[in-house]
Formats: structure tokens, C-alpha cells, sequence
């Protein structure tokens, strides 16, 4: 069986160990990793952007499931690229399953770096607009998409030191998913 192995972790410094550490992790647990630094591709190149995108379509196409790291990237919520890779393999009815390092919900995220106020039993930012507060890790689209195609998103009960370097909530993904598989 094989997953994809979707998230913000492509941008770290170090994204390939981090990526033989997931396939490891998978290859213990009887499946088969596909990461998308896997796919070959000339940075250089003028379509090297359609590159990748064909290349992680093409994963996505011959995965069984995709396990997701939403951690929140670069502001509030999951990474925009996983996001879509999630949403991509739900609507292929594929199993998803994802983790987040950071257990905190999206509305507590958001009042911790902005001034949020109650208006009208809602939150809203200081341009007026609603923070979406469900008591979810980020948006109910997601969440309930993981719920509907595999299973709950898996986050620790604290926040780990280095949420892009531990692996222990991806690897209970892949165990779930070696189950289900």
C-alpha cells in the first residue's frame, strides 16, 4: 500500500532527511511512503512549477491515501499546498488522515497574534471579519474531511519543542493507516 506523505515539510532546511525519516517510518509499518521531493525535477526550468504539480498529482493518483501535516505554516492555519492535496484525495474518496503539532484550536491561534473581540455571539478580527471557532484545529472543512475519509486529525496533548521534527503524531497516522490499508 502506498501514501502520500503531503505537507509544509518540503520547505524545512533539511526536507529530504525528514522525508527518509517518514518513508522509514512507513516502510516499519508495512507501506510504502511517497514523498514529493521524491519526483525529479530541474528547479531551473521555466514550467518547473507545473513540474511539481504534475509530479505530486501523479503520487496522489497512485497512492492508496494521503497522511497530511497540518501544522499550522507561515500564519494561523495548515499549509494552503496540503490543503489541497487533502482535498484532492477526499474527493477521489481515498483515505485521508492527517496530524497537527500544535493541539491549540484555530480560534485560540488567532486571538494569541490579533486583537480579537465577541460581536453578535461571533469572534471577529479587527477588520470586522468572523473567526471561524468550532473548538477545531483549524478549518471544518478539513477537519470533517479527515473525520468523513479516514479518521480524526491525531495531535499531540502538548505542543512538541520542535513541531516540524517530531514525528510521533504522523507515525500514529501511519499506524491507523497501516490498519485500515
Amino acid at each position: 500500500m502506498k501514501i502520500y506523505l503531503a505537507g509544509p515539510d518540503v520547505f524545512l532546511p533539511d526536507a529530504l532527511v525528514i522525508g527518509r525519516r517518514k518513508a522509514d517510518i512507513c516502510s516499519r509499518h508495512g507501506v510504502r511512503g511517497l514523498y514529493p521531493l521524491d519526483n525529479s525535477v530541474d528547479l531551473a526550468a521555466g514550467a518547473a512549477s507545473r513540474a511539481i504539480f504534475a509530479g505530486n498529482e501523479a503520487m496522489m493518483d497512485a497512492a492508496d491515501a494521503i497522511i497530511a501535516n497540518l501544522t499550522p505554516f507561515r500564519g494561523h492555519g495548515a499549509d494552503p499546498g496540503t490543503v489541497y492535496e487533502l482535498g484532492y484525495m477526499a474527493g477521489r474518496r481515498k483515505l485521508c488522515l492527517g496530524y497537527s503539532n500544535d493541539p491549540s484550536t484555530y480560534a485560540e491561534r488567532v486571538c494569541r497574534s490579533t486583537d480579537v473581540k465577541a460581536a453578535d455571539g461571533r469572534l471577529v478580527d479587527p477588520q470586522g471579519l468572523t473567526v471561524e471557532d468550532f473548538g477545531l484545529s483549524d478549518n471544518l472543512m478539513m477537519i470533517h474531511a479527515l473525520e468523513r475519509y479516514g479518521c480524526a486529525l491525531v495531535t499531540p496533548r502538548q505542543r512538541p519543542d520542535d513541531v516540524w521534527h517530531d514525528l510521533a503524531a504522523f507515525e500514529t497516522c501511519v499506524r491507523l493507516a497501516a490498519e485500515r490499508l
